[in-house]
Parts: C-alpha cells; structure tokens; sequence
C-alpha cells in the first residue's frame, strides 16, 4: 500500500472515450486491468468524469457549418471541435462497467460551462473554473499524485500539468492511459511535452 501522502487519478474512464464511443480511443479499454490494480495499492483514489451540457460549444454539431476537427474560439481560446460526447445524463458519460468504483473517496465532474472546454480534472481551458481537486487534495495531505486514464494526449496531460502547477510531485502510469492520436504522433509528443516539463513517466509494474 503507498503512502497516504500519495493518490491515484483516473481520469475520464468513460464509455464515450471507450471502443466503439462517439470519441473513442484506440485499444482504450486495455487500461481498465491495470487500473484495477493499481487502485488496489492506493488508500486514496478519486476519477474525473467529463459531464458536458449538449449544448457545449465544443461540439462541431453545436456550430452552423462547422465539422469535427475545425477550431473556433471558445474562451478566448482556439478550440478544436469534437464529436457531441460524454453528455450529462448519457450512457457515453458513464464509466465503464468493468472499472472498479468501489474504492473511490470522490467524483470530480468537468466540462459543464458551455462557454469553455475543460481537458483538465482540475480547471478549464481559461483556468477560470475549478473542480475543487487541487483543494481536496491539499486537505487529505496529498504531496504526490499518479495519473491514469484517457486520453493521454488531452485530458491525461492537461491534468498532469495543472498536478505539476499545483505543486504536487506528478507521476503518468504510461501503460495506464492510451492517447485518441487525432495525428499519429500526438501522444509521443504529449509524452515529451509531460516529461520534458518535470512530469516523471513510469509503468504500472514501478508500482505493482
């Protein structure tokens, strides 16, 4: 069992992010395994759960004209435009049946302003929205957080970075998340960019 300075993260575990979802990930259900081993080594475990309106301007069907993949502003932001996924109340925004839920302390919703994504489980896009992690987090006494989850190159990493920006020493459990690739090389390259940042990449078996 690790310490209780240290917590495991599971982001976005959904069907939606599942084969065969509006926005799957390649061979993203191979995680579900290792995931529920590992939470079996954490006394603190808590998800992320992407819970969109359908009316959130990040989806393509939401915008005249516009299809999956172009951007927008959104937020001041550019926004790529995604497939509608993950919608409040749809069987795509539930986590899959085979992850084990049990031993989770807490449930962390994000992506419910319209107005702004938000890839991270603790802020938006705009980091102007917080979902309360980081908080309840720092209240347990949490210094070091292992991330997990899907996608890698999106949701994973931006999570992994607000961590690292928060001040808690930041671990990505590789063999534990798998990246959507809308370019083949997005998640090296979302790797790299973690890594070259402070974040320290390990597999499951460093823990295990």
């Amino acid at each position: 069992m690790r310490s209780k300075e240290e917590a495991l993260i599971i982001v976005d575990v959904q069907k939606d992010f599942l084969p065969g979802g509006a926005l799957e990930v390649k061979d993203g259900d191979q995680i579900i395994p290792i995931i529920n081993r590992l939470q079996k080594e954490f006394e603190l475990v808590v998800a992320t759960q992407d819970f969109h309106p359908a009316d959130h301007k990040s989806f393509a069907a939401n915008h005249e004209g516009k299809k999956v993949g172009d951007f927008v502003k959104l937020g001041g932001l550019d926004q790529f435009l995604w497939p509608v996924h993950c919608v409040q109340g749809s069987e795509g925004a539930s986590f899959e049946k085979d992850l084990e839920k049990k031993s989770w302390a807490e449930i962390f919703q994000k992506g419910k302003n319209p107005e702004v994504d938000s890839y991270s489980g603790f802020f938006d896009n705009a980091r102007k929205g917080d979902t309360g992690l980081g908080d309840y987090l720092k209240e347990k006494g949490v210094k070091s957080v292992y991330i997990t989850g899907l996608a890698l190159d999106y949701c994973v990493k931006f999570t992994a970075m607000d961590a690292l920006s928060l001040g808690f020493e930041t671990f990505l459990v590789k063999d534990a998340s798998r990246a959507v690739n809308i370019t083949p090389e997005d998640g090296g390259n979302a790797l790299k960019e973690m890594q070259e940042a402070g974040i320290q990449i390990i597999t499951s078996q460093e823990i295990l």
